[in-house]
């Protein structure tokens, strides 16, 4: 879970809603000061559990570049409302939500963080019209390690570990009761301050129980397409992510870039989270990224 580090706004930025073909999705979108968007749009995914508050950080650095930028709530995220029903979480879904949202917005770059990297994934191998993507703290395929059993603790503590997705209330219950034994107490033994936790336990306890554990379960047993990715002709793409990351390895993100043959960009001092724990590094390499994939586009016969 991204924990942001200030929930102040920007003064470019503000929070809106993006009306797309796929529904209503909760966003905060920023603009340069001066109101004129010279550089074409980006839209931010956040990962699992986490929101479009995990970008609060580098929007308004993103909009000096001179371009709108747009982070999102996913289907069931916090503000963004849930699916009609667990089709609506399926990846394929997530991503025609994604292809909507970049439809709807006029974007052209596409980030994903973490799980909001698998998702944009799809997008991209669905077809979704993209100069380049970014795939942030995202590995090739399902989540391993320390982190992936945390992920399946919590479906068995749900009652969700066979596979079976339990009814609404037991789920919320149990949702709670996992912020309030683990997930606060050690936000609070971490020093965050009382604000940015009371923040996140309404996110936490926002999120569709439902999506929260068909997410969980796509996390553990997303296929690697890295091969899919890297035959698309005429996206440009990135593989970001801190020096201590510790959900997917940053070895593991390495060779993934090696594989699709993009850029990669190691950020010192961050772990999972660059966006929030080295800002201006990550702001300035996305700036630098985006610069360049719209003059290699225009260089396109």
């Amino acid at each position: 879970m991204s924990t942001p580090t200030s929930l102040d706004l920007p003064d470019e930025v503000r929070r809106t809603a993006v009306d797309t073909s796929r529904g209503r999705f909760a966003a905060l979108e920023a603009v340069p000061a001066s109101g004129v968007c010279e550089k074409d749009a980006a839209l931010l995914v956040p990962g699992y559990t986490g929101s479009k508050e995990d970008f609060l950080a580098i929007l308004g650095q993103l909009a000096a570049g001179g371009r709108r930028v747009i982070a999102i709530d996913m289907r069931g995220q916090f503000e963004t409302p849930a699916a009609a029903d667990h089709d609506g979480y399926s990846p394929a879904a997530l991503g025609s939500d994604i292809t909507a949202l970049l439809r709807a917005t006029g974007a052209r770059h596409l980030l994903g963080h973490s799980y909001g990297g698998l998702i944009a994934r799809e997008a991209v191998l669905a077809g979704a019209d993209i100069a380049s993507v970014t795939l942030m703290s995202t590995g090739p395929a399902a989540l391993t390690g320390p982190r992936a059993e945390e992920l399946r603790s919590m479906l068995g503590f749900l009652g969700a570990g066979d596979g079976s997705v339990p009814e609404a209330a037991g789920l919320q219950a149990g949702i709670s009761d996992i912020w309030q034994s683990y997930l606060e107490p050690a936000a609070v033994a971490a020093g965050v301050p009382g604000p940015i936790v009371a923040f996140c336990a309404k996110r936490m306890l926002s999120n569709d129980p439902d999506g929260l554990v068909l997410m969980a379960r796509h996390l553990l047993t997303a296929e690697d397409r890295t091969a899919d990715l890297a035959r698309l002709p005429g996206v440009a793409i990135l593989v970001i992510y801190g020096e201590d990351d510790n959900s997917w390895s940053p070895g593991e993100q390495e060779a993934m870039a090696v594989r699709l043959g993009a850029r990669r960009v190691c950020i010192p001092g961050a772990a999972h989270s660059p966006a929030v724990e080295a800002p201006a590094t990550t702001a300035g390499t996305l700036t630098h990224f985006w610069n360049a994939a719209e003059v290699l586009e225009a260089a396109q016969p």
